[in-house]
């Protein structure tokens, strides 16, 4: 309702535009287009798309986080992406000195698509797309490989590219980090199997590692006291999370949930037909 809503605004009022999307020479005073940005679809397609990708990826990951964690995954996402794309934005700027980098309406909700296939990446990492062969865990890396290489043949880039590459990179960082874990009292998800280099081939790791381990410290920063105060392995020990079994486990419960989720869903569909 919020994306319809936002594209017939849009629509009947095009100046509204200017107070809703991300305008970077604008955002000082209108700092609220860093939060309205993201959840304003200028085109129908956009629309249809982004409606499509919320109905049926945020299906399977909103049962398994719930709807609290669900709609703050999104948010605060949505803004951090957005204070980035800012960010990109006003540097473009100095370095090329040119004005439309300030001047470009930036607004698209589809770039939350991306973020969803983080999470699906991090609950059922193993699984295979029927049709294609290909593992989960490699679609958020496909889909931006796709757009960087689309990106060289299309002069809008600069639209939607800075929100993918942001977008799935803040979502891994929540996930990674912040997300909390009632039922364990911790947060984020430290499993090797979800790691900044496992968005890369085995043969990059070796390189992307030892630079991720600086950013992880960064992040991470937890002390040696606190660590041992809440219970967790250090010594050269695996961290909460990053014990190979604890993570084998908790993917087993996650792909367990999904499938339940999507039995429940067939017979519902199956219910309805025979209804109908």
């Amino acid at each position: 309702m919020v994306l319809l809503g936002g594209h017939i605004v849009v629509q009947l009022f095009p100046s509204a535009i200017t107070y809703l999307a991300l305008i970077p020479a604008r955002t000082i005073p209108f700092v609220w287009n860093l939060i309205t940005a993201g959840y304003v679809e200028q085109s129908l397609h956009g629309v249809v798309a982004s409606t499509l990708g919320l109905l049926f990826i945020g299906k399977l990951l909103e049962p398994i986080w719930g709807s609290r964690e669900f709609l703050k995954f999104i948010f605060v996402v949505n803004f951090l992406t957005s204070v980035c794309v800012f960010i990109t934005a006003i540097t473009l700027y100095y370095l090329r000195t040119q004005e439309n980098y300030l001047y470009m309406p930036l607004s698209v909700f589809h770039g939350i698509l991306s973020r969803f296939l983080v999470g699906i990446k991090q609950i059922i990492p193993d699984e295979e797309l029927p049709l294609l062969k290909i593992k989960v865990e490699w679609l958020p890396s496909l889909t931006l490989l796709f757009s960087i290489a689309v990106s060289f043949f299309t002069l809008e880039s600069m639209r939607y590219l800075p929100t993918l590459i942001f977008g799935t990179y803040m979502s891994w960082i929540y996930l990674r980090y912040w997300q909390r874990k009632p039922e364990k009292n911790l947060k984020g998800d430290l499993s090797d199997d979800f790691s900044f280099s496992t968005f890369f081939p085995e043969l990059c790791r070796p390189v992307i590692d030892p630079i991720a381990s600086i950013f992880h410290q960064m992040l991470y920063g937890r002390t040696e006291a606190s660590n041992e105060a809440q219970g967790y392995t250090l010594g050269g020990a695996s961290l909460p999370g990053s014990d190979p079994i604890e993570a084998s486990r908790r993917r087993e419960r996650r792909a367990r949930a999904l499938e339940e989720r999507l039995a429940v869903d067939w017979l519902a569909t199956a219910s309805s037909a025979e209804g109908a």
